[in-house]
């Protein structure tokens, strides 16, 4: 028999890609920065993912191809309400396995298959309180010149030992990214599960600054641990930035907190 085709999206087109966020947010719910980023991206067939995204949505395409981001970065001084953000607690490298999303509502996000983090009290209110796929890991970034390296490898709760190492070299500014580029970056909210009910988290940042990048090194494992198939060849994207400061709005359904997100 045939392979069974990706359940489909209802009532709304999917919004445009836009490189600005659409609408600001006044009083956030969640303020944090996202320094020095690496992201790498592989093409995956939609039919592959679809069965590991939340309730109600399904996998965001650009020309009948949809991605799995692999993102390392550091989170500074994540906070509350229009309180200053916390400088150790809420400061700590991180790694997440991302897929892009898109609900009945035409809203696109991502959806985090997991996010290895190297404070243990955040991942702990994450996962117990929030239900978010977060682990803690053991981490590293650090920068030589041009090149960045990436590490990380998983305590707790698993798989124990699953690891990542990357290596980016920083190369030029890039002055108008390419619709692929905006695709996998411009990305206005993310899409999780909230005791069993859908939840759609809208953020808003200013314009990416993206740099292009050559991958040095990449031994990792991660994505696998995250449930999906092994990552085939190299990248068909590998991108930098040196980051941006980002506001989180109330989740809109259902109506409540929210975990720590990530880009």
């Amino acid at each position: 028999m045939p392979p069974t085709p990706p359940p489909r999206a209802a009532l709304v087109p999917p919004h445009p890609i836009t490189p600005d966020a659409p609408d600001a947010i006044a009083r956030p719910l969640l303020t944090q920065s996202w320094l020095d980023l690496a992201f790498l991206h592989w093409a995956a067939d939609p039919a592959d993912v679809a069965g590991l995204l939340p309730p109600g949505t399904v996998p965001d395409t650009l020309n009948g191809v949809t991605y799995v981001g692999l993102v390392a970065f550091r989170m500074h001084r994540v906070g509350w309400f229009r309180l200053p953000g916390v400088p150790y607690l809420g400061s700590f490298p991180e790694t997440n396995v991302r897929l892009y999303s898109v609900d009945s509502h035409g809203r696109r996000g991502v959806v985090f298959r997991s996010l290895d983090a190297s404070r243990l009290l955040p991942v702990a209110v994450a996962r117990i309180g929030f239900r978010m796929p977060y682990v803690w890991s053991r981490m590293a970034i650090d920068a030589d010149g041009d090149t960045v390296t990436y590490t990380s490898r998983r305590r707790w709760p698993g798989p124990r030992g699953a690891r990542s190492r990357l290596t980016v070299r920083v190369g030029e500014r890039i002055v108008e990214p390419t619709e692929l580029e905006h695709f996998l970056t411009a990305r206005w909210g993310m899409h999780s599960a909230f005791f069993g009910r859908s939840m759609f988290l809208r953020n808003a940042h200013p314009r990416w600054p993206l740099h292009r990048a050559e991958l040095v090194e990449c031994e990792e494992d991660l994505v696998t641990a995250a449930g999906l198939p092994a990552p085939v060849g190299e990248p068909v994207s590998v991108l930098y930035s040196p980051g941006v400061p980002a506001r989180f709005d109330r989740p809109a359904r259902p109506t409540g907190p929210a975990g720590i997100p990530t880009p």
